[in-house]
């Protein structure tokens, strides 16, 4: 009780100096508020220390949405907590990375986070999370992981983080919209996807302004634009990272950009507003016939008629992934011990099949896949089958150090090419930014 007597010894010597320089309502609140505090100080360094019950409560912050989706979560959490008596998991709902690293250069880490894997890098910079190389070995779920779901797992030779739940990118379209424009067969090349997109576009009053366009594409330098362009990408046979380095001028890359330069020259697709490619209201609307999107989607839950297709390829077939993951954050042995635990939990057949069919993700969990209870529930919802059959062409996203600077000279890049600047110019400039960046 050292400090405490300081703390009265402090007040005894300043409050009648203090007083005399009051007018007398403010004598008496400094009295009130001391009184408070000085309570407040006591009752706190008072206080009992927590018994130990042999249980490890963990904290778990995940910033899932929509909140209905939280709540299967929280279900999914509260299974665990009543079939597991030394292990008491906490989920918190906690949005924004600043928040996350403000907790780890605090050294008040969470022990437990859902986040997207494209901060990997940076956590492992910093030192905020476990490998689970050791773990995945001997855990029994491992063989029961997707296999084509590690890439976005693994840097450096080791394995980072496991997925919360996958799902990935196609081409949603409206069938009465092919129907009155005489398509009779789904585009599987580039070449058969510009040509739909043209048949697609139709100026209905001759003003050069069409009032229905083939496709949707994302304007903006933003993340999403950069997801959307990804199964181009990939279906070139592009990279953007090469030797943990950025390396955007590559073939494929600028095949890429130049098809969807080709798409606006020929006036078939119309640009979304900035920064909100991913909203479905033009494709409702009938003002575009295809847009570039994933199952999670609010076109599923619309009243419009509508199907999907997978995205073509170029010089082979491809989808990007989009994934929530899970990190082990460091903390102590005992805590991250109890982490591994919850974490073979998450990738169970038994939490896969209620998540996914609860949210409408596709499990990452090959058995809980092929079960009865999600094969019934594709059967009420034939598109996800499409994007289940995706999940092994489809590819991650870099999760390399500095990915968010990467990203966004990528997507400016992106952005000026939809704009008219040439692929090669584009890639060029943001080329060179990015060496400046990584010190070349």
């Amino acid at each position: 009780m050292l400090g405490m007597d300081i703390i009265i010894l402090f007040l005894r010597s300043h409050i009648k100096k203090l007083f005399h320089q009051l007018t007398s309502n403010t004598r008496k609140a400094l009295v009130l508020g001391a009184i408070l505090s000085f309570c407040l100080i006591l009752s706190s360094c008072q206080k009992p220390a927590p018994q130990d019950t042999g249980v490890i409560h963990l904290t778990l912050w995940q910033s899932i949405n929509p909140p209905t989706n939280r709540d299967v979560f929280q279900k999914l959490v509260n299974k665990f907590n009543q079939t597991h008596t030394d292990i008491k998991v906490e989920s918190v709902y906690a949005e924004g990375l600043p928040k996350v690293l403000t907790a780890v250069v605090g050294n008040v880490p969470p022990d437990i986070l859902t986040f997207y894997p494209q901060v990997t890098g940076q956590f492992v910079e910093l030192g905020a999370i476990q490998p689970l190389d050791e773990w995945l070995e001997k855990s029994p779920v491992k063989s029961e992981v997707f296999p084509s779901l590690f890439e976005e797992l693994r840097l450096n030779n080791q394995t980072w983080s496991i997925p919360l739940y996958t799902s990935n990118m196609g081409i949603f379209y409206r069938p009465d919209l092919f129907k009155a424009a005489g398509i009779t067969e789904l585009p599987k090349t580039w070449e058969e996807l510009r040509q739909v997109a043209k048949k697609l576009t139709i100026d209905r009053n001759g003003d050069k302004r069409p009032e229905q366009y083939g496709m949707l594409l994302p304007l903006g330098k933003g993340e999403w634009t950069v997801f959307s362009w990804f199964p181009f990408l990939l279906g070139a046979g592009g990279e953007i990272v090469k030797d943990n380095q950025p390396d955007l001028l590559n073939k494929g890359a600028i095949a890429a950009l130049q098809f969807w330069q080709d798409l606006m020259k020929d006036g078939s697709a119309k640009l979304s507003a900035p920064e909100r490619g991913y909203e479905e209201d033009n494709f409702i609307a009938g003002k575009v016939a295809m847009q570039i999107t994933g199952p999670w989607t609010y076109i599923m839950k619309s009243d419009v008629d509508f199907d999907v297709f997978p995205i073509p390829g170029e010089v082979e077939q491809a989808t990007v992934t989009g994934t929530g993951n899970m990190f082990v954050m460091k903390t102590t042995p005992e805590r991250e011990q109890a982490a591994f635990k919850f974490l073979e939990y998450v990738l169970s057949e038994e939490f896969q099949t209620e998540w996914s069919i609860g949210t409408g993700f596709l499990p990452v969990n090959i058995k809980s896949a092929q079960s009865q209870a999600f094969q019934e529930f594709i059967s009420r919802k034939p598109v996800l089958k499409m994007f289940l059959e995706q999940v092994s062409v489809a590819r991650a996203r870099p999760i390399i150090a500095g990915y968010s600077r990467l990203s966004d000279n990528l997507g400016r890049a992106i952005e000026a090419t939809l704009l008219g600047e040439s692929p090669e110019k584009a890639l060029k400039t943001a080329q060179e930014r990015l060496d400046m960046i990584w010190g070349k």
